[in-house]
């Protein structure tokens, strides 16, 4: 019985061994056989159980990062509910937590993603590993991961190496993979947490800066710190940021006009208040345009902005045809105008001329309309 239990590697079942017994001329019970093969299938798993060393990070060595599906909420332009996805990175050593959402895992926000998460760190690592996807990994060769060009340039400025995991080494996966379950189980609208859906991306950005300033000011329970006070500790070991971000996959550069907009293909497309005169970079993503924002050089940072700084994309339209602009009423809060584009009339607003009006009007908000 042990010598078929090693040929199934312990995956043999009791009831197929104990028919082979019989035939062998075995006369005892099927119950008795279930608890010996138990028992080999014990011995065989001790010989053969895989060990796991744990992870003995040192400061500012390490940084992962990894993607998990968002909650839905509405999309830019048409308004209908679209995935989002969160960008999770983690410090390895002090356990410093960065999440942010997108629309996308595209090359270029990759790189603005991670952008913004070096600069809520304030330091720039001598690693970053995360998984093997197309924008990191392009080709194995021999076994070997050959990395993407332009994320190798990308950490070439920012003075970084970017690994990927061994595929199905849980050793490489386990510290970023916990860290999106983590942001997943309280972000994500679900009957465990009882959160309400989100009515816009910007409370979903807000409700992320929110969760991450929880868990970095909550004390750890391996470390029994807080990932704030050893991230003060971190950033002495770790390589200084580079002034400028790096632009190479974030589409051209524009310069968001008066008007809050930008032109791009004879079109001009909305932004959000607070950015006029700012740098921006815009590119196309299938049949949207992204606008991205480096939030770190601004002198007075938007109200409306919430995470961390670094660049951020900050609106997101379809395509238009030249002649037909794109643009967003939520941009222009405040402003007379209907969103069909007709003036909007102002509200008279009643003035007595004796004093039997005054006292009509001191009824209250239903005589003044």
């Amino acid at each position: 019985m042990e010598e078929w239990v090693e040929r199934s590697q312990g995956k043999v079942r009791a009831d197929k061994l104990h028919e082979r017994l019989v035939l062998l001329g075995f006369t005892g019970d099927e119950r008795t056989t279930r608890r010996a093969v138990a028992k080999a299938k014990e011995r065989w798993k001790t010989g053969h159980r895989r060990t796991y060393r744990p992870w003995i990070t040192e400061p500012g060595l390490w940084c992962q990062f990894d993607w998990g599906w968002g909650p839905k909420v509405p999309g830019p332009g048409s308004g209908e509910s679209r995935e989002t996805l969160l960008f999770c990175a983690w410090l390895a050593w002090s356990r410093f937590r960065v999440v942010i959402p997108t629309w996308d895992r595209a090359l270029p926000t990759v790189v603005s993603c991670l952008d913004s998460a070096l600069r809520a760190i304030g330091g720039v690592p001598t690693y970053v590993l995360t998984d093997n996807e197309k924008t990191m990994t392009i080709d194995r060769v021999a076994g070997i991961a050959v990395r993407h060009p332009q994320i190798v340039a990308a950490g070439r400025h920012y003075g970084l190496q970017v690994h990927t995991c061994v595929p199905f080494d849980p050793e490489s996966k386990g510290g970023s993979e916990a860290t999106v379950k983590i942001a997943k189980a309280d972000l994500v609208p679900t009957d465990a947490n009882l959160r309400e859906s989100y009515g816009s991306f910007a409370e979903l950005r807000d409700a992320c800066a929110a969760f991450c300033q929880q868990v970095n000011n909550r004390v750890h329970r391996e470390t029994g710190k807080t990932p704030s006070s050893m991230l003060d500790v971190e950033k002495t070991r770790l390589h200084p940021l580079p002034l400028l971000p790096h632009t190479l996959a974030l589409g051209e550069s524009r310069q968001i006009l008066k008007d809050q907009t930008v032109r791009f293909g004879s079109v001009r497309y909305s932004t959000p208040p607070g950015l006029v005169g700012e740098e921006a970079w815009v590119r196309v993503d299938g049949d949207e345009l992204v606008i991205v924002v480096d939030l770190a050089h601004l002198v007075r940072r938007p109200e409306w902005m919430q995470g961390p700084a670094g660049l951020t994309e900050v609106a997101r339209h379809q395509i238009a045809l030249p002649g037909r602009p794109v643009i967003d009423p939520a941009h222009y809060p405040g402003h007379p105008q209907e969103t069909d584009g007709a003036p909007r009339p102002p509200k008279p607003k009643p003035k007595p001329s004796n004093d039997a009006e005054a006292a009509f009007l001191n009824l209250g908000p239903g005589a003044e309309s």
